[in-house]
């Protein structure tokens, strides 16, 4: 087992990294295994403190160094990241650690703005420092958990289509976009498989027109009951992204139920692809506990009364939402968010699971983790 810490464990690439640790380890105690990662997490108060923070670094082997600032005053900025790697490198010496540092550069460090300068000296810094050392230079990073309106142009276009807001477009804007999962699990194979030196992932170049375009479809089709197409890996993570903003207010949704004297009939699915699952759970049976990295999943219950209970993984709020086959509702459950169903009736419950994919039993991305 390696001890791991990960610095910036509450910013939107340190949970990703967070959440692939996590995920590493439910599927090592599946399958009847040791875990992979004993995982210290470490947020922005423990830099406050230089004492705790060497005692939380003490017989660490590796870093995932996500902590940084990229917003403020210039002069801030330019200071605000070599002075974080001076503090863990001040840290690793007082615990007695020459860990193996994976570092989140930018490819903003090449430029001579204040926030590039700043990067790239604290790389310089922590290369200097470190035996083992790898430069990760990311270009612009979307994902669940981005912050609009925080220099994250994906999570600031989605919260306005939601918001019903006019999307802000510079038309001449130009990114390339890599989701911070995928980035995550970068750091992490570096890190498992020791490697060292410069590696810079390729994001997807991209127009802000035509993310906004793309990201309006995803709208206009999911707010129509379809699940769009999603031919690319990439589309699979920008809707996500887009599905994870709509998460907790927009759920569960009601089903359009068509009623005449022959019975009801109703619309379950709209989507160009996938499985769907029909089970019969038994009276305080409970299904699930398991969660998805990027699998969208599907519940419709459609006979009998039933609990369906969401917590994201590295948190401990469940929420619970009731559910009936009398009035139909389905819940697509948010990837990162372990998720389970118990039958809470008298009767035995027939519901629908479908996923956007087929079920791979080599790749399943679904890893056990009670709820």
């Amino acid at each position: 087992m390696k001890k791991v810490a990960i610095t910036g464990v509450q910013g939107l690439i340190g949970s990703h990294a967070h959440a692939r640790l996590h995920a590493a380890n439910c599927a090592a105690r599946f399958a009847g295994k040791d875990i992979v990662h004993d995982i210290v997490a470490i947020d922005h108060a423990l830099f406050s403190d230089p004492v705790e923070l060497a005692e939380a670094l003490e017989g660490v082997d590796s870093i995932l160094h996500f902590a940084g600032v990229n917003r403020g005053p210039e002069n801030e900025v330019e200071e605000a990241n070599p002075k974080i790697a001076d503090d863990l490198i001040a840290s690793c010496i007082k615990a007695g650690i020459s860990p193996h540092i994976i570092y989140a550069n930018s490819t903003h460090s090449r430029s001579d703005s204040a926030y590039g300068r700043s990067k790239r000296v604290a790389g310089e810094k922590l290369e200097n420092f470190a035996e083992r050392y790898t430069d990760l230079t990311l270009p612009h990073i979307f994902g669940e958990g981005a912050r609009p309106y925080y220099n994250n142009v994906t999570a600031t276009l989605v919260d306005q289509l939601l918001k019903e807001e006019p999307l802000t477009i510079n038309p001449e804007g130009q990114v390339s976009l890599l989701h911070a999962g995928e980035a995550a699990q970068i750091a992490v194979d570096a890190m498992d498989q020791g490697h060292t030196g410069i590696m810079e992932p390729e994001g997807l170049p991209l127009s802000i027109a035509d993310l906004a375009k793309k990201l309006q479809t995803f709208h206009s089709q999911y707010v129509g009951e379809t699940v769009p197409e999603l031919s690319t890996v990439f589309d699979v993570q920008l809707f996500n992204t887009y599905r994870s903003a709509t998460y907790p207010e927009g759920w569960p949704r009601q089903v359009e139920l068509n009623v005449d004297d022959r019975g009801v009939l109703f619309e379950a699915v709209k989507a160009s692809s996938g499985q769907t699952f029909m089970s019969v759970t038994k009276p305080g049976i409970v299904r699930g506990d398991h969660f998805h990295i990027n699998k969208i999943e599907r519940f419709l219950v459609i006979q009998g009364e039933a609990m369906i209970r969401i917590r994201h993984i590295l948190g401990n709020t469940v929420r619970e939402f009731r559910v009936c086959g009398e009035k139909p509702v389905f819940i697509d459950m948010p990837t990162l968010h372990t998720h389970n169903i118990e039958n809470i009736g008298s009767t035995p419950l027939l519901t629908m699971f479908w996923s956007n994919e087929i079920f791979d039993p080599e790749y399943p991305d679904t890893y056990a983790d009670k709820v």
